[in-house]
């Protein structure tokens, strides 16, 4: 897949993060309430710049391995939230999102992730896709769910972040759940 992406949802475009968009990323890595979700700590402008830098250089890697992609609402051009998929064992990637605080509620986040799985079993011929959510998370667990996903379990003490331990709930759909999702059912008469 050349650099750099371009992915079309219905409200949303998932492209790859220019060093442009720091002052935009660091409204969302940068922010207590959404970083609680999240698998790090907030991160300050450096931090975010380190982020970018390398999420930009990882994206030029033959073969790629992660498609860390900023998530925009056109018209506007400006981030307001991230969507990964990181591939991992055979035809395997684990899903991570997140959108800005002050979008929260608007559908974004959904079809940024509806788009990347898609992109995932479609495009890169993934198998199996997984996410890790904190068990508290209870919007984005009820958005995995609505997509198709599965519990699988939970992954004690999973990450590290604001100082403890958390656990992680394990979510997983495969491909060919995501077909039969996506296909319409034909009414018989």
């Amino acid at each position: 897949m050349p650099y750099p992406i371009r992915l079309a949802g219905d409200a949303v475009v998932l492209r790859d993060f220019t060093m442009d968009d720091v002052d935009d990323a660091l409204k969302i890595v940068g922010d207590d309430r959404v970083t609680t979700w999240l698998s790090f700590d907030s991160r300050d402008r450096q931090g975010t710049q380190a982020m970018l830098e390398g999420a930009i250089s990882r994206a030029q890697e033959e073969p790629r391995n992660e498609y860390y992609l900023a998530i925009v609402a056109p018209p506007s051009d400006h981030v307001i939230g991230f969507c990964r998929i990181g591939l991992s064992g055979v035809r395997a990637g684990k899903l991570g999102y997140a959108v800005a605080a002050s979008e929260w509620g608007k559908g974004y986040a959904t079809d940024a992730a509806r788009t990347m799985i898609d992109f995932g079993f479609r495009t890169l011929g993934l198998h199996r896709i997984s996410a890790a959510i904190g068990p508290d998370n209870f919007a984005s667990i009820k958005l995995i769910e609505r997509l198709g996903f599965t519990r699988e379990g939970v992954l004690r003490d999973h990450v590290h972040t604001n100082g403890t331990w958390r656990d992680s709930a394990l979510f997983s759909l495969l491909d060919e759940e995501w077909d039969q999702a996506q296909t319409p059912t034909t009414i018989k008469a």
